[in-house]
C-alpha cells in the first residue's frame, strides 16, 4: 500500500488533455479539468502548444488542490512523442506533431538507416508515427537546433520533468512503434546509435517509479503545504492496457479505443505479425512485449461525422439487419496512412440501397465498418479469449453488436471513465473502479458471414 488519497493524473491525449482526480481507494473519478490539445501549425514544423499545456496543467492541478485535493501524480501521454531540452531544461526544439510529412528525401534517407521489422517490431509509419524518423528529421533539418540537445525525453516523462526537474525515459513509450527499441530484449535498438543519440537519452525509469516531488516553487504556486510525489508515468494505451493485466489470466485481448483504436493480444506471440497490415510489439508497464494492431478509427469517426452528421442516439442498432441485407457498406481507409488494409482509399458501396440510404442506414454501415477493421486487426494479431472494449467506442451498441457476432466469442463493454487515467493511477497504488464490463449481445442477424466476406472481397 502506498498510503496516498487521491491521485492527480495528468493525461494527454492526441485531441484532448485533462486532469482528473481519482480516488485511491474506490478508483473513482471524483473532478476532472479538460482543455483541446492544439497543434500550432507555425514555424519550424507543426508542434504541440506546450505552453498552453503547461498553463492548463498549472491552472487545473492549483484549482484541484483546493477543492479535492491530491497527495500524488501520474501522467499518460499519446505516444509518437518525445521533447529535446538543452543544458537549461528548455526545449530546443518544439514538440514535433506526429503527423507531419516530411521532405521525400528524408523519408528515403531515413528508410534506409531504420532497423529491420524483426529487431524491433516497428511496422514503418508515415510521418512522425514512427519516432526514430523524428528524431533523424530534427537532427538533419534543424542541425543547429539540434546541437543544442543535453537530453531526449519521451513525451510522458517530459511532462514528469517538468513537475520534478528529473529527466527520465520509459519503456512503454520507447517500445510504441519507435524504432528505438528490442522488446524482445528489453535494450535500445542500433537505431540509437546509428542516431548517435546515445549519450542523449535519458535514463530508462520504471513506469511505477517515483521521481520525486513536485519542485518546490511549483509546489508553492499550486498551493500545496506537503511535499506531493511525482510518478513516471506511461503511454496512454499501456495504461488502459495495465488496467486489465491486473488480476486477469491470458489470452484476452483489449481494444482500446480513441484516436487510434489499438487492439492487444494478452499472452499472444510475436512471430506472425505482419509489418505491411499496422501490426507492431507494443511493451507493458512490465517490460513485457505484447502483439497488438491499430486503425485510426477515432480520427474516421470524426470524419465521419463532419460527413455524415452527428452519430443518432436512437434507432443504429435496429437498422443493422436492413444494412446487412442491402448491401450498403463502408470500405476502407477513411483516414489514410495506417491499419490493415494499406493502400485502400474510402469508398461507398450501395449495391441494393434504394431509395438512397438515409443518416442512420448510413452510420450503421460505418458502425460495422468499425466493427470489421476491428476483427481484422485481432485476427492478424490470432487473438484469443474474451475481447475487452474501452474508451469511446464502448459506448457504440451497433459496434459492439456487430463485432461480437462477428467474433463469435465473448465481448464485454467497459463504459466507465477512460482506462488511460485509471492505468496511470494503478502506478501510484490506486485500486480500480469495480465495473467487470458489460457483456454484449451479438448481432444474429442472417447475413453477416456474407456481408464479412462480401466487404472483404472489395478488398482484394
Amino acid at each position: 500500500m502506498t498510503g496516498f488519497s487521491r491521485i492527480a493524473v495528468l493525461d494527454v491525449g492526441k485531441t484532448n488533455a485533462k486532469v482528473a482526480i481519482l480516488d485511491c481507494a474506490s478508483g473513482e473519478e471524483l473532478d476532472v479539468r479538460r482543455v483541446p490539445n492544439r497543434v500550432l501549425a507555425t514555424p519550424p514544423y507543426p508542434h504541440y502548444d506546450i505552453d498552453a499545456l503547461w498553463a492548463f496543467f498549472r491552472e487545473a492541478l492549483k484549482a484541484l488542490a483546493g477543492t479535492t485535493g491530491f497527495d500524488a501524480i501520474s501522467i499518460t501521454t499519446h505516444g509518437a512523442s518525445a521533447a529535446l531540452v538543452d543544458a537549461s531544461g528548455d526545449l530546443a526544439l518544439p514538440v514535433l506533431d506526429y503527423e507531419h510529412r516530411y521532405p521525400p528525401a528524408i523519408e528515403e534517407a531515413y528508410a534506409a538507416l531504420r532497423p529491420p521489422f524483426s529487431e524491433t517490431f516497428s511496422p514503418a509509419l508515415p510521418g512522425g508515427l514512427n519516432l526514430g524518423a523524428q528524431l533523424h528529421y530534427q537532427k538533419m533539418a534543424f542541425a543547429d537546433d539540434f546541437a543544442r540537445v543535453a537530453a531526449i525525453m519521451t513525451y510522458p516523462q517530459y511532462w514528469a520533468f517538468r513537475l520534478t526537474g528529473v529527466a527520465a525515459n520509459e519503456v512503454t513509450s520507447l517500445g510504441c512503434h519507435t524504432d528505438l527499441w528490442r522488446p524482445r530484449h528489453g535494450q535500445f535498438s542500433t537505431l540509437v546509435d546509428t542516431l548517435d543519440i546515445r549519450p542523449l537519452m535519458a535514463p530508462v525509469r520504471s513506469a511505477f517509479d517515483c521521481l520525486g516531488d513536485l519542485l518546490p516553487d511549483l509546489a508553492a504556486e499550486l498551493g500545496l503545504a506537503a511535499p506531493v510525489p511525482v510518478f513516471c508515468g506511461l503511454h496512454d494505451s499501456n495504461a488502459s492496457l495495465l488496467a486489465h493485466l491486473v488480476g486477469r489470466e491470458p489470452p484476452f485481448s483489449v481494444v482500446s479505443t480513441g484516436t487510434w483504436v489499438v487492439s492487444f493480444a494478452v499472452g499472444g506471440d510475436l512471430d506472425h505479425l505482419d509489418p505491411a497490415r499496422d501490426t507492431l510489439a507494443n511493451v507493458d508497464a512490465y517490460g513485457r512485449a505484447v502483439p497488438s494492431a491499430r486503425f485510426m478509427g477515432g480520427r474516421e469517426f470524426e470524419m465521419l461525422t463532419a460527413a455524415l452528421g452527428p452519430f443518432p442516439p436512437d434507432g443504429v442498432l435496429q437498422v443493422l439487419p436492413d444494412v446487412l441485407a442491402s448491401g450498403l457498406m463502408l470500405l476502407p481507409n477513411v483516414a489514410e496512412g495506417s491499419g490493415p488494409f494499406p493502400g485502400q482509399r474510402l469508398r461507398w458501396i450501395e449495391a441494393k440501397a434504394t431509395p438512397s440510404p438515409d443518416r442512420t442506414a448510413r452510420w450503421a454501415a460505418a458502425s460495422l465498418y468499425l466493427a470489421l477493421m476491428t476483427e481484422a486487426c485481432l485476427e492478424l494479431l490470432g487473438a484469443g479469449g474474451p475481447v475487452l472494449v474501452e474508451g469511446p467506442f464502448a459506448a457504440n451498441e451497433a459496434y459492439l453488436s456487430a463485432l461480437a457476432g462477428l467474433l463469435g466469442r465473448p465481448v464485454m463493454a467497459l463504459t466507465g471513465s477512460t482506462g488511460t487515467t485509471h492505468g496511470a493511477a494503478l502506478l501510484c497504488g490506486a485500486n480500480l473502479p469495480s465495473e467487470n464490463g458489460r457483456p454484449i449481445v451479438p448481432l444474429c442477424a442472417q447475413g453477416l458471414d456474407g456481408y464479412r466476406a462480401l466487404w472483404r472481397s472489395h478488398l482484394a
